[in-house]
């Protein structure tokens, strides 16, 4: 529980105050001119952390020649603690700006007449190839350093060669011949020639290289067949492969053959190993002759280990366009036959398995083949899959061993897979699943839980008929207290909230109150709440809210709860909306809008510096805005009905030309006019913060999306009524009734939705033009309609599982950030931004940083001085650049000119493009002033023709000599 909130709420802003970036330097230097080795040591070690802290150039470069200067003049064991820091902040060396500097002080220990010194230098300098990857003194002396006499030293520059290898051209080609005489020479000990072979995977850099080396790599295998060698030089050979990848076909082929044919086991999980890390990178390049070998290969191997590994490869294969290129070659002669019934036959024969492992990898094979190839009849294939599940789930619920979780979890993963592809098959994974659940272990059935959930939440196959079942298991297991039956009660809570589709009837609240208040911790209280957020049971989550606010010890987590409290509340009113009854329609709004102005003021109290909660506060405040527009516009129908048009409105409309005349008097015209626009404006501040929420996942993304489409919605249907019926268009509205639902409250809106659309169009079509009454009640009721699906709060606004921020460093940057930056009127100025993307605990999640689009815009604040004619492109700067983050650092400059004088704002704005090239309005923004003032010379000129004084012939030819 301290773990998750203190990620959610933190209140880290009371400790005592950090140290900035100076001082903390300051201290660590201290430290390494410190007498005692000790205290030296212990500031070494603590210069990552620092990194960590403050990544900018310029604090990283100043410790950095520190560090060396410890390495130059310190003994071996402080030389040992500064390669460690070196290589630990290895993301961090590109940013040293005095690389010549730093190289220089390492290097000078190369010259030691110490063997171990030299070897630790030129450990440090392959750490440091990335940065110095052409420097020859550096090459020289790896090479130099091969041919010594001492262990240590040849390891170190093994070592140092390998990285080199990898980052330079000219070093791989310069040193592939020495490599290949030492690995051929015969007075080379068999043990270097181990170390010395790996050097080879990284000569890649271009397909001589790389031929050659293979050349090498295919003599060495035939020459040298001792198991150590072979399993070496194999591995290094399929990693040479999979870095060039022309040759990738014809490593498959070669480690199938010593899977095939070499009797040593070693040498056959080398082989397996080394299959599947190309199954993994290339699944396209492997053939069908390929997989069938490795069928053969699989099917006639007396051992289970081989078989498992030879499976993992097929199973990885299966999930891949590999499948299919098997299933789709040479379609009709004999051999496909053949080819598919040995693939299908060994899955079937493995299905059934004594080792369980085995046994997940086939009936995995078997789903991957039922989900890829749905244009086959593979009803007897699907059965098959079906049945070795429920084998694999009765074999591991009851064992509690950590390889049946894995095997479980497995089986799970597929079952959830199958039914999405194949919903027909969802009754039967269900009721085996149910079954189980009753003797099943208490690890196996969270998990069970879990893969209920998923399948319930994507299809509605939990029918309110189970739920006696559900309640039985969950009295029986409230009665302990341990931390399992806690995660238990959470995981079974949630298949209940997602069978009941309606409301939850009293009993079972009262169930699940009692059981809580028994056996469980205010923890998972909460999270059972949150979850009744999530699947729109808003009642219960209001009374598990209220039951927690006296159980937590900070007044913001007290906030955070009685903000949920209220939120549940606010949308517990609207359960009670009725079709055609606008009047009590307009009263459950309007109090769900009193408790929501209540939960914002709270939400609002439990925001933290470091936490501050917009993205929780920005959909609040939408849900309200969008509540009082619904409001607003129910209202605006009533209006419509106690006035309504007089009978010749639509004969003054055509008359005239303004459709809007329809709707009566002209106050109602513009309310109308108003809904619509207010509605837009609300999709489009919805679309702003779907743009803002880069770490969300994709369920909370999707409901944003929704809300913003029943916005839209209802903007289309107030124009398609009532403002201008015939430009209205329901292509772009229509739904695209074939995309796949992830959520029963999506299943809902869009049905809302579809029969909305087909309301409005069927009044356009039937009655055109509509009446005013029909019109007024279509909008209602959509508007009643829309409220009535209970809005879900996704997992984004209680939990972030990502978390990527940018922090950026302007320079120039004043000392005061009041202060504006002085700059003469006829110079630009070039302004560096740098920036560095932090990431939290899973950096990637969801989504990846492919580059960051830097904003740069100024403003004149003040202008001073007299106003002269200055073409229009100068007066404002407006520039934006694109840049790639390299260990996600990234720097980028920017001219920009201050032609007019005066105080400018300077607005840098940083955004992030991820991987499929979406815009994600991330931040942060930064502002500095600049103070544009006037250059001595025409300030000169100016005043002497204000005196009426020609300026002198030597001003008039002013050289750069006259300035000094």
């Amino acid at each position: 529980m301290a773990s998750s909130a203190k990620s959610f709420l933190a209140d880290a802003g009371y400790g005592e105050q950090e140290l900035d970036a100076n001082s903390a330097l300051m201290e660590l230097d201290k430290g390494l001119r410190s007498g005692k080795l000790g205290e030296q040591c212990e500031a070494v070690v603590r210069f990552p952390r620092l990194f960590q802290k403050y990544p900018f150039p310029i604090l990283i470069n100043s410790a950095f020649l520190k560090l060396a200067d410890v390495f130059r003049v310190g003994n071996n064991f402080l030389r040992l603690c500064v390669l460690k820091v070196t290589q630990q902040s290895e993301k961090h060396l590109e940013k040293i700006l005095n690389v010549d500097e730093f190289v220089k002080r390492v290097f000078s220990v190369i010259h030691s007449n110490d063997p171990v010194a030299r070897a630790i230098t030129l450990r440090m300098l392959g750490s440091m190839a990335s940065i110095i990857p052409e420097r020859k003194n550096a090459h020289h002396s790896i090479r130099q350093s091969l041919d010594s006499h001492d262990n240590v030293e040849v390891e170190a520059a093994i070592f140092a060669a390998a990285n080199f290898s990898a980052q330079s051209k000219d070093f791989a080609v310069g040193i592939c011949n020495k490599i290949s005489e030492m690995i051929q020479g015969l007075a080379t000990p068999v043990d270097l020639k181990l170390k010395l072979i790996p050097i080879l995977q990284h000569m890649h850099h271009d397909a001589s290289l790389a031929s050659s080396s293979r050349q090498l790599l295919q003599q060495l295998v035939t020459s040298y067949p001792s198991t150590k060698m072979v399993i070496v030089t194999l591995h290094t050979f399929t990693l040479l492969a999979a870095s060039s990848l022309v040759d990738i076909p014809k490593q498959i082929q070669l480690l199938l053959q010593y899977l095939k044919n070499d009797p040593r086991k070693a040498v056959k999980r080398l082989a397996i190993q080394d299959l599947k890390l190309l199954a993994n990178k290339t699944p396209h390049t492997w053939s069908s002759e390929n997989i069938q070998a490795l069928c053969e290969s699989a099917l006639h191997t007396p051992y289970d280990s081989l078989k498992m590994g030879m499976l993992s490869v097929l199973s990885t294969l299966s999930g891949t366009i590999a499948i299919k290129q098997y299933f789709s070659s040479a379609p009709g002669t004999a051999t496909t036959t053949a080819r598919s019934f040995d693939l299908v036959k060994l899955a079937q024969e493995c299905c059934y398995h004594t080792n369980r492992g085995i046994a997940a990898h086939g009936v995995r094979i078997l789903t991957n083949i039922s989900a890829s190839c749905q244009e086959k009849d593979l009803l007897p294939l699907e059965q098959d899959a079906v049945f070795g599940l429920e084998a694999l789930l009765v074999l591991c619920s009851q064992d509690d061993s950590p390889g049946a979780e894995a095997t479980l979890k497995i089986t799970l993963t597929c079952m959830v897979k199958l039914v999405k592809c194949r919903p027909h098959l969802s009754q039967s994974v269900v009721e085996s699943l149910l079954t189980q659940l009753q003797s099943a272990q208490d690890n196996a059935r969270i998990l069970m839980c879990h893969c209920l959930a998923a399948i319930a939440m994507q299809l509605p196959v939990l029918a309110d008929g189970i739920l006696g079942d559900l309640m039985d298991l969950y009295k029986l297991i409230g009665q302990s207290a341990t931390d399992k039956k806690q995660e238990l009660l959470v995981s079974l809570a949630t298949v209940i909230f997602v069978s009941s589709q309606k409301a939850l009837s009293t009993e079972i609240k009262t169930v699940i109150k009692q059981q809580l208040e028994n056996a469980s911790n205010g923890w998972t209280a909460y999270r059972i709440a949150r979850q009744a957020s999530r699947m729109g049971n808003h009642d219960m989550a209001r009374e598990l809210y209220q039951s927690l606010l006296t159980q937590v010890a900070s007044e913001h987590f007290y906030f955070w709860l009685n903000s949920l409290k209220e939120f549940s509340h606010a949308e517990q009113c609207l359960t009670g909306l009725q079709e055609d009854n606008y009047s009590s329609a307009l009263s459950c709004i309007a109090e769900a809008l009193k408790s929501y102005h209540k939960g914002i003021a709270s939400l609002t109290a439990a925001s933290t510096p470091l936490n501050p909660l917009s993205f929780q506060c920005g959909f609040v405040k939408l849900r309200i805005d969008l509540l009082q527009a619904f409001s607003q516009l129910i209202c605006t129908c009533n209006s419509l009905k106690t006035s309504p048009p007089p009978a010749i409105a639509t004969t003054i409309a055509m008359t005239s030309g303004n459709d809007l005349q329809r709707c009566g008097r002209i106050s109602n015209q513009a309310r109308m006019k108003h809904s619509m626009e207010e509605f837009r404006n609300l999709a489009t501040r919805y679309g702003d913060l779907y743009q803002s929420s880069f770490d969300a996942d994709s369920a909370t993304l999707r409901n944003v999306e929704l809300q913003q489409q029943s916005c839209l919605l209802i903007s289309h249907a107030i124009e398609a009524l009532i403002l201008d019926p015939e430009s209205a268009s329901f292509q772009e509205y229509s739904s695209n009734g074939t995309a796949h639902v992830e959520s029963e409250y999506e299943r809902r809106m869009m049905s809302v939705f579809n029969h909305v659309l087909e309301e409005v169009e069927s009044l356009n079509r039937k009655y055109a033009p509509v009446s005013y009454l029909a019109s007024n009640t279509c909008l209602c009721n959509a508007v009643i309609a829309l409220l009535k699906v209970p809005l879900s709060f996704q997992r984004y606004f209680f939990q972030k599982l990502q978390s990527t921020s940018i922090k950026l460093a302007l320079s120039p940057s004043p000392r005061n950030p009041a202060e504006p930056i002085a700059v003469q009127n006829n110079q630009q100025l070039a302004l560096k931004v740098e920036g560095v993307v932090q990431h939290g605990s899973k950096p990637g999640l969801f989504r990846k940083i492919q580059s960051v689009c830097l904003n740069v815009s100024s403003v004149l604040q003040s202008k001073s001085g007299q106003d002269y004619k200055i073409p229009i492109d100068n007066m404002t700067n407006e520039m934006e650049q694109r840049v790639e983050p390299h260990n996600d650092y990234f720097s980028t400059q920017f001219l920009l000119n201050f032609v007019i004088l005066g105080t400018h704002n300077i607005t840098v704005e940083s955004s992030v493009i991820d991987s499929n090239g979406i815009v994600w309005k991330t931040g942060p923004k930064t502002t500095i002033f600049v103070k544009s003032l006037e250059d001595p010379y025409s300030q000169q000129v100016r005043l002497q023709q204000q005196q009426g004084q020609p300026p002198s012939q030597q001003q008039q030819q002013r050289t750069a000599y006259s300035r000094f």
